[in-house]
């Protein structure tokens, strides 16, 4: 589903009368939506989301509480999710899985303030004015997931020097895919590499998108950061591994789960940082004149067991490089 069908599903949601709900709580309450699965309790990111929160003096159950919202990888829900967020009046809108969800919850409210966390560009997405100053009722943490596209080609072409043609693994869905690919594609020319787009939004798509890649004979593979590719990593990794085919993603987490190499930035990071912009929207700050966050820390994790299996010696300055080194 597109981005003008998703904020299209909104329809008259936004002019739903909100004064007939019930006297507000005795605390503030923050809606907390993403795109993915959850489970609050021990999920690290919603842990690390509590922990920024904490800097600034709020605990949930205590002085402020949470709703949690999930699509379970369904992103057709977010519309009625937000909507339900907002008729509820929660103090603060929380909005984390990529840019899709920040979009639908700054069409379904201008008054309720937003803080999202996403991995695209929020100007070029039209989340925000400007980095510095977001304006209207917006701000949060970006990742850039896609202008560190060439940095990751440098990366594989090291893990794997003799890899001519790369397959880029891209999801349709996602508004700031073209433009991104575009950039990595020009980036993959100036190093002498060709590429291969292959797109998937769905896991039959992904398993056919590696069918396409042994065909074009790719002997590398890029995976966009997309939240959908993030929600199916198993899938991803383990059609890596039996495709033999070296592969960077850009987020440690693939790492972790068998992957062979990512650069990044730390979501555990972003999310820490948006409980802590929760807090002091909740303390009175403005998003309009909070700035977007961008990161000043990018990750490189590698499985060493991986390059072993594919059969890559990884040079001793790559490891030494490494901020993790999965043995």
């Amino acid at each position: 589903m597109r981005r003008r069908e998703f904020i299209g599903l909104l329809g008259g949601a936004t002019v739903w009368p909100l004064a007939a709900h019930a006297q507000a709580p005795s605390m503030p309450t923050i809606g907390y939506i993403r795109s993915g699965t959850l489970t609050p309790s021990d999920d690290p990111f919603t842990i690390a989301f509590r922990e920024g929160l904490a800097e600034t003096g709020f605990t949930e159950g205590r002085n402020v509480a949470i709703e949690y919202r999930s699509t379970e990888g369904y992103l057709e829900r977010l519309p009625k999710l937000t909507v339900d967020l907002v008729r509820r009046q929660v103090a603060v809108m929380f909005v984390a899985g990529g840019d899709m969800p920040a979009l639908v919850a700054k069409g379904a409210t201008r008054s309720i303030p937003i803080v999202f966390t996403t991995t695209a560009d929020p100007v070029r997405s039209g989340l925000v004015d400007s980095l510095n100053r977001p304006g209207a009722n917006a701000t949060g943490v970006t990742t850039l997931a896609g202008p560190l596209g060439a940095k990751r080609l440098e990366l594989l072409r090291e893990v794997a020097p003799k890899t001519t043609t790369v397959g880029l693994l891209v999801n349709p869905n996602n508004t700031n895919s073209e433009p991104e690919t575009a950039d990595i594609q020009a980036g993959a020319r100036t190093i002498g590499l060709k590429t291969h787009t292959v797109e998937a939004s769905n896991g039959e798509e992904i398993a056919r998108a590696f069918a396409k890649l042994a065909e074009l004979k790719a002997g590398a593979l890029l995976v966009y950061g997309d939240p959908f590719f993030f929600l199916r990593r198993s899938q991803i990794v383990m059609l890596a591994a039996q495709a033999a085919v070296p592969t960077i993603y850009n987020a440690r987490e693939f790492v972790q789960d068998g992957g062979l190499i990512s650069y990044g930035a730390s979501f555990t990071v972003a999310f820490r940082q948006c409980g802590n912009y929760v807090g002091r929207i909740l303390k009175g700050e403005k998003p309009a004149d909070i700035p977007v966050l961008q990161p000043t820390k990018f990750e490189l994790a590698v499985n060493i067991r991986t390059a072993k299996t594919l059969g890559l010696d990884l040079a001793p300055s790559l490891l030494a490089r490494a901020d993790e080194v999965i043995e």
